[in-house]
């Protein structure tokens, strides 16, 4: 292990085969930066200026939005200084800060996709009881619980981890994660990979069955009425539904490139890492500012005052 003014550094491998064309690969990772935070950064600005947006269902979006926001910050910014520099290494001390919110991103995406389930499902199941079940009080705690826990729950993984003796320091990844650091370790790992399963079962499954739950019971309830009241369903729970299922499978497809580290190329991995982080906040606003009617209503009028100024 390296040491630099008595810090500790970890060596990034994981940008080898990226460096030939480093430059190229630096413009396209910065304009799909730039991209997300303008993108999400719109639909955020439209819900939060017009007061008639502020109801649950757009305050969740909005939080959803600026989630993603927060996962992409604690990965673009570092990814493009790497990008740039002969060689790609990090304080082991900003490593565990990086792994610990991008975790915490994943973790919250969970939550917030399983408190947005809640509001479509009071909704539709019990639109009689929607302004009792779901007040600003109530948003207000979700919100507060969506990011409070995981970030707790994600702050003792990183914790455990961090008090491990590491032997090693190539990092065969172009960012940090918990999983990949503690093979790092010489020591027993045994306590920080249990609690590291426990932490990813508590964020992940409860989530994942409530959304499930809550559509099998949005569904019987389209089943029994008219095909009007299934089609407006359809236009409020599609672009929740399409976002919950893609963040699943681009999970999967992380944990699955965590796991076979090592078996994959280079660029593959590389792809495979930061998709979770390309696709998701890209798609999220788009679904939202397009399928949301009185959203995508916002943001053309803004639009076209901002065109009408302009002309002036």
């Amino acid at each position: 292990m390296d040491n630099f003014s008595d810090v500790t550094y970890l060596y990034m491998g994981g940008h080898v085969e990226l460096q030939k064309y480093r430059y190229f690969y630096f413009l396209i990772t910065l304009a799909v930066y730039l991209l997300i935070i303008c993108v999400n950064a719109v639909v955020i600005f439209v819900i939060y200026t017009n007061k008639c947006l502020h109801e649950p269902m757009y305050i969740f979006i909005a939080a959803l939005l600026f989630n993603s926001l927060f996962g992409t910050t604690a990965l673009y910014p570092k990814l493009l200084s790497d990008f740039l520099s002969e060689r790609q290494i990090i304080s082991y001390s900003a490593c565990m800060f990086q792994a610990f919110f991008m975790y915490t991103y994943g973790a919250s995406e969970f939550a917030l996709l399983s408190a947005m389930a809640y509001d479509r499902y009071v909704s539709i199941c019990k639109p009689l009881q929607y302004a009792t079940l779901v007040k600003m009080s109530t948003v207000k705690k979700l919100l507060f619980f969506c990011w409070f826990l995981p970030a707790c729950d994600i702050g003792i993984v990183i914790i455990l981890t961090y008090q491990l003796q590491l032997c090693k320091f190539n990092l065969d990844r172009i960012y940090c994660n918990d999983y990949s650091i503690a093979k790092l370790s010489c020591g027993d790992t045994s306590v920080s990979n249990s609690y590291g399963m426990f932490a990813l079962t508590l964020t992940v499954f409860p989530p994942v069955i409530f959304i499930i739950y809550s559509y099998v019971r949005i569904l019987k309830v389209c089943l029994k009425n008219s095909k009007e009241f299934r089609r407006k369903a359809l236009q409020t729970c599609f672009p929740h539904l399409f976002i919950f299922i893609s963040f699943c499978v681009f999970s999967c497809f992380e944990v699955m490139n965590t796991r076979l580290e090592g078996n994959v190329p280079h660029i593959i991995s590389a792809i495979m890492s930061i998709e979770n982080l390309v696709i998701p906040p890209l798609i999220n606003p788009i679904m939202y500012g397009v399928k949301q009617q009185e959203i995508f209503r916002r943001i053309k009028k803004m639009m076209w005052r901002r065109k009408i100024h302009a002309s002036f």
